[in-house]
């Protein structure tokens, strides 16, 4: 029974993360999912995956209906990333769990610095759009999802503001149809691995996180742009900073 109310309320903060900034679930499922709820990295990665699609489907439903998918260029952007999420996440398979425990983190917190530093947003509005830059970020974010077994979320806003110079809320409702895309062509070819999923938490998991990603969704409603983006970052750091000290410890 803990094991189910921690599940319930695992759950319900990553569809928070997920619907109020378009990223940070699978940066918090991962987590919570090794460290709560007992699974091994390899198992923890492929189920937050299946979390963090059913999750951000429908949070991107709700954005979707509040305008802030930007349906052309976010399908690119996600186009660029399928191959390198489908390769990477048949290298993850053999590579040992404490590498990819710490590779997480280090990738978190400098998502979570970037972020964090003070934007230009004069500048981003007049920054040019370089499409092969735009294709390099899309298959940097397809690899990272396929490796880490994350959505790319926590990346991929960031990278929607800074390459393709998206304000934040187009960017945050963007990302998770890319989050989408990614998750789905990762598991395509994490299906044949053999890492054992216990269903009766991972599915209360995705029933609390598909409820609270609309709430999510009216919590952003109400937060100005850069208060979510300082948030957001806050979350990712305190994330990685924990993780970091477990591996080497």
């Amino acid at each position: 029974m803990s094991a189910l109310i921690l599940a319930l309320v695992a759950g319900a903060v990553v569809g928070l993360a997920l619907g109020a900034l378009g990223g940070g679930g699978s940066v918090l499922a991962v987590p919570a999912l090794i460290y709560l709820l007992g699974f091994t990295p390899a198992a923890a990665t492929t189920a937050s995956l299946v979390i963090v699609t059913v999750t951000s489907l429908t949070a991107l439903y709700a954005h979707a209906r509040a305008g802030n998918v930007r349906w052309r260029a976010g399908a690119a952007f996600a186009a660029a990333g399928l191959v390198p999420a489908a390769l990477a996440g048949a290298a993850a398979a053999r590579l040992p769990q404490a590498v990819l425990t710490v590779t997480f983190a280090v990738v978190a917190a400098l998502a979570a610095l970037k972020m964090l530093r003070p934007g230009d947003p004069a500048g981003a509005a007049d920054r040019k759009v370089r499409p092969g830059r735009a294709a390099g970020a899309g298959a940097g974010l397809g690899a990272l999802t396929g490796l880490l077994g994350v959505g790319g979320g926590f990346l991929a806003v960031p990278a929607l503001v800074t390459v393709l110079a998206f304000e934040m809320r187009a960017a945050v409702g963007t990302s998770l149809l890319v989050i989408t895309a990614n998750s789905l062509a990762s598991l395509a070819t994490r299906s044949g691995a053999a890492v054992s999923l216990d269903w009766a938490v991972i599915g209360p998991f995705v029933a609390t996180a598909v409820l609270g990603a609309w709430d999510g969704k009216r919590l952003a409603a109400k937060v100005s742009g850069p208060r979510l983006q300082r948030v957001f970052a806050v979350v990712l750091l305190a994330v990685a900073a924990f993780m970091l000290a477990d591996a080497v410890t």
